[in-house]
């Protein structure tokens, strides 16, 4: 079934082109999902995690809710739950992914990753690779991507505390890589909550992040360099820290999450925007604002076709019938 939305076009630097009142641009692949988070796809078959501790797995018109057997109990802190998920890149031979998921111990919350292995119909936590990251009430991260490299990233968020994110012993507000020999090392500090992880064919990470109150921020990442949070940010510059070549500016928030790129361009899953924004990252640009489906948690390109989940059942938005639905892109 189809979903008759409206795409708003939204193009800097010049006036808005026409717009047809009504447009069939995205289709129907799944419904009922619970709190989606993360997209993946292998052989034409969809892995999605969920925040309340399943994988949605999608082949053809089946979906089915596969249980995740976690060592501790999900924290049910906001924001938390099962969230970054990405299969291995032996996941076909190993049946094996990584996942992130923030868990409560002593009456405190805490972040780690582990690997978990798909076994007759449902995911076994099998390995912790880092445990005990503290956390708060929000700003978990949580993102999961492998990258160029073949090694394992990971987004953390600042905990609610913005002084974790400059604090070189903590891991909190920092993306961290997995090195070969299974231990984990600072990438990049000086972010608030990056959501969003994505390369470009040329090999550059291109990263997405809350701001406070708006200047939501899209940055080119390089190892070692320190994004400034909190002591700069949105179009803000000082010597030391890294502005982004995108921001949402100091009077709208898009709440990004996901990314991906899909034909040359950025696409950003968007939150509280209700949007996939679509970048053109050579410009600086945001050249389209894709709407009327409430919250998109995640996008995911295939390399013919671009995804996306909503995430309207998140305790946030205004669920309709069928949310949280994996729409396909025409």
């Amino acid at each position: 079934m189809k979903r008759l939305i409206l795409l708003s076009l939204i193009l800097f630097g010049c006036s808005q082109e026409a717009i047809e009142p009504e447009k069939e641009i995205a289709e129907k692949v799944a419904t009922n999902l619970d709190i989606p988070w993360s997209i993946n796809q292998q052989d034409g078959i969809f892995y999605i995690s969920e925040r309340v501790g399943t994988i949605a797995v999608i082949d053809g018109a089946t979906v089915t809710h596969e249980e995740v057997l976690l060592s501790d109990k999900l924290s049910s802190a906001s924001e938390a739950g099962l969230l970054g998920f990405v299969l291995k890149p032996d996941f076909q031979e190993t049946k094996e992914a990584f996942a992130y998921y923030t868990y409560d111990l002593n009456g405190e919350s805490f972040n780690r990753v582990v690997t978990l292995k798909r076994e007759n119909k449902k995911w076994n936590e099998i390995e912790i690779h880092i445990d005990k990251i503290k956390t708060g009430n929000i700003h978990h991260g949580g993102r999961l991507e492998i990258g160029p490299d073949g090694k394992l990233y990971v987004t953390i968020g600042d905990a609610g505390d913005p002084n974790n994110s400059q604090d070189d012993t903590s891991m909190n507000g920092k993306i961290v890589r997995m090195e070969d020999i299974g231990s984990f090392k600072i990438f990049s500090t000086g972010h608030r909550n990056p959501q969003g992880l994505a390369w470009h064919e040329n090999g550059t990470l291109f990263e997405a992040e809350h701001g406070q109150l708006a200047n939501d921020e899209i940055n080119i990442i390089e190892q070692g360099k320190n994004y400034g949070y909190p002591i700069i940010e949105g179009n803000e510059t000082k010597d030391g820290f890294v502005t982004p070549i995108i921001t949402s500016g100091s009077s709208e928030t898009w709440a990004p999450s996901g990314i991906t790129f899909h034909k040359g361009k950025l696409y950003v899953a968007s939150l509280r925007g209700e949007a996939v924004k679509v970048m053109n990252v050579e410009t600086g640009n945001v050249e389209q604002s894709i709407t009327g489906f409430g919250r998109v948690r995640d996008v995911f390109s295939d390399g013919d076709a671009l995804y996306f989940v909503t995430n309207n059942t998140d305790g946030r938005g205004n669920p309709s019938e069928d949310d949280d639905i994996l729409y396909k892109l025409k």
